[in-house]
């Protein structure tokens, strides 16, 4: 078990379904990370925006982006975890893929699709959470409108880290701030949550915001909004461990089964 985990998130202004403009973007600041970091962040739909044409932009599993994610993981060592439009069977989907230092994937479609949107009309949803277990780490990603749903993100898995990935527009950022530090308080959990900078081709704005956030809902990095860069945190498990058994809000949690209609 690793007992420091240390986490980069990019903030970028996305090129609206470019993904070869954007993998660009990603891989220059992938490649300027330091040798230590263990796990990189990027946002929802990282190589296009959050378009709701996935039949112009959707790669598949063995695509052009999977391939580039397995090559950056390998050559920098990281984790490298993002959401992008997938066809699988003829079906599109919002699919966050986690890829390990070895190349191994995880996969998790989206849950809670965003029908303000339209994201229900064209996309499927996920009805499979998560967990993945990295470098002793128990990892829970998940994608941006699932952040107003605590149900869903509940911590019944014993989670250590929470992820969100996201589009949020600056209407609503407000809101972003306060469920990401809702969820992590919750939870007891570290929690990271990505955004996005700039306006896309529907014209909505996004000014990032993204955050680190501990378990009692202490900011540990942010980033001034409309800034593309990087954030950076690292992780103590042995100081969210000790919390955890001084307080034991854990051990009082609800237990609950979700159906699907």
């Amino acid at each position: 078990m690793q007992n420091e985990l240390n986490i980069v998130g990019i903030q970028a202004d996305l090129s609206w379904e470019n993904p070869s403009e954007n993998r660009a973007f990603f891989e220059k600041q992938i490649n300027s990370l330091s040798e230590n970091t263990d796990l990189v962040v990027l946002p929802e739909m990282f190589t296009t925006g959050f378009t709701m044409n996935p039949e112009k932009v959707a790669e598949k599993m063995n695509g052009e982006t999977i391939s580039w994610m397995q090559k950056m993981a390998s050559k920098k060592q990281v984790a490298i975890t993002g959401s992008l439009v997938i066809e699988d069977d003829n079906t599109y989907y919002n699919r966050l893929v986690f890829v390990h230092p070895s190349g191994n994937i995880e996969t998790y479609d989206k849950r809670h699709s965003f029908t303000l949107a339209g994201e229900d009309k064209v996309y499927n949803s996920g009805d499979k959470i998560l967990i993945v277990n990295y470098k002793g780490w128990r990892i829970c990603p998940l994608i941006c409108y699932d952040l107003r749903f605590p149900v869903w993100a509940r911590n019944t898995e014993n989670y250590d880290l929470l992820i969100f990935m996201a589009n949020w527009p600056v209407i609503r950022i407000k809101a972003w701030e306060t469920l990401l530090k809702a969820r992590a308080i919750e939870n007891m959990s570290y929690t990271i949550g990505i955004n996005r900078t700039g306006k896309d081709a529907n014209n909505y704005e996004y000014s990032g915001n993204s955050l680190v956030i501990d378990y009692l809902g202490e900011e540990l990095s942010t980033l001034p909004k409309n800034e593309v860069g990087i954030l950076k945190a690292t992780l103590v498990k042995s100081d969210q461990k000790k919390i955890r058994e001084k307080l034991g809000f854990l051990n009082d949690k609800d237990f609950f089964k979700i159906d699907f209609i």
